[in-house]
């Protein structure tokens, strides 16, 4: 005889930090791309010389990364009986 534990399954695209990584995956690259190809003399000289869209660009792109691994590493699990306790409910 097995004893089997509770069935449990992973969130995954439910998952709220795979949205904001994607948004932030999406958000990011164009930002990176419009702060290496887009900037003119102008925009430097408003922003005191820093490149505002590169920066942020990067900045994005870094978080992104940080909530897919934090994703990953730490998922979501979802105990189905619970789940299908309350829909009988």
């Amino acid at each position: 005889m097995s004893v089997s534990g509770p069935r449990t399954r992973r969130a995954g695209a439910f998952d709220i930090r795979v949205v904001i990584a994607a948004l932030f995956g999406v958000f990011g690259p164009i930002l990176l791309g419009v702060g290496l190809f887009g900037t003119s003399d102008a925009d430097l000289e408003k922003s005191d010389g820093v490149n505002v869209n590169l920066w942020t660009g990067a900045g994005l792109l870094a978080v992104a990364v940080v909530f897919v691994l934090w994703a990953w590493l730490r998922p979501i699990v979802v105990d189905t009986e619970a789940v299908a306790g309350d829909e009988r409910d």
